[in-house]
């Protein structure tokens, strides 16, 4: 770590720390669920997004508020509906009548994209054009509103949730949308000691105190460590080569020409190589390995690979063509 100061050593160690610290304070809301709530950290602290995909009641929408509160953001829940307006995410010019000078002036209302986490609740239930209102946010950190750019405060991440069992209503997001999320994190049941916990803790009157770990600018330093972790030439060059063997491109396997439409773009390499440095910190770590590259390629994968009416028709998931694709990338 040849090129981290002797502060950034300590604030590895402070967040290796602080990563068990958050771990515990979650656990005091959310039983179980340990792997999707590092999965959340990891892209939190690498500047990511994340989709978060289960059926309802397994405790999303708490998840992601309780995160908030632990870290000391600012949070806001936008539930998307199918008569919800782009406004009404960025927010909205006003005519308001100055009393001293009888002038009437716009005036502009923030929406509640103003925030520092978004929880954009159920997205696929609002039509492309209101799902679009996120783009500018998610990739430039600003929204225009009329003729004017406004600035988002940092740290943000929308961290979206979707309901994979309801399709009527529901409007599926473009590739290019999906491409802006790090991270498709799949939540799945709970097991049955967990179901029992849960039972045990949501029906009694025991009310829980969470401790605030971070905070905003604490969050924003960590940030900018995780850029600054020094990844091998190996590392990257395996980040680059798992992206690109999901491509159905001259010399791609054939099982990739048989059952990819679309493959996973150069995003996909970029996060692999964020999320791995990312994990490393929170493991004490200051180099990431390709073994840390492989814990993330699930879920930074999942959603970039679209694929053929051929893998549909053989019962081919994405979750098979990843687990194929990293069997093939060890060997």
């Amino acid at each position: 770590m040849a090129d981290i100061e002797k502060s950034d050593l300590k604030a590895a160690q402070e967040l290796r720390e602080g990563f068990e610290l958050i771990r515990a304070e979650i656990g005091k809301v959310i039983v179980g669920q340990s792997e999707v709530i590092e999965k959340l950290l990891i892209a939190v602290l690498a500047k990511g997004h994340c989709l978060l995909i289960g059926v309802p009641g397994l405790a999303k929408t708490l998840l992601i508020s309780t995160l908030a509160e632990v870290l000391d953001l600012k949070f806001s829940r936008i539930q998307f509906t199918p008569d919800l307006m782009p406004a009404d995410i960025t927010g909205t010019e006003i005519l308001e009548q100055n009393l001293s000078t009888g002038s009437r002036e716009f005036r502009f209302v923030r929406g509640p994209i103003f925030a520092n986490i978004v929880l954009a609740d159920e997205i696929n239930r609002t039509p492309p054009k209101t799902q679009a209102a996120l783009l500018q946010a998610m990739q430039e950190y600003q929204i225009t509103a009329g003729n004017e750019t406004f600035d988002l405060a940092e740290p943000f991440f929308v961290l979206a949730t979707q309901n994979p069992i309801e399709l009527e209503g529901t409007y599926p997001l473009p590739e290019a949308q999906l491409d802006r999320f790090m991270f498709n994190i799949y939540i799945d049941y709970p097991s049955e000691s967990e179901e029992r916990e849960i039972v045990k803790a949501t029906t009694s009157a025991y009310k829980i105190n969470l401790q605030k770990i971070f905070g905003a600018q604490t969050l924003i330093n960590l940030q900018a460590l995780v850029r600054k972790v020094p990844v091998s030439e190996k590392v990257v060059e395996y980040a680059v080569k798992l992206a690109r063997q999901t491509r159905p491109i001259a010399g791609a396997p054939d099982y990739i020409r048989n059952w990819v439409t679309w493959g996973a773009g150069p995003r996909a390499s970029q996060y692999l190589t964020l999320g791995a440095k990312t994990r490393c910190l929170l493991y004490g770590r200051h180099t990431p390995s390709i073994e840390d590259i492989q814990m993330v390629a699930e879920s930074v994968l999942r959603h970039r690979i679209v694929t053929s009416f051929n893998a549909e028709a053989e019962g081919v998931t994405v979750a098979d063509i990843i687990a194929k694709v990293l069997t093939d990338s060890k060997g």
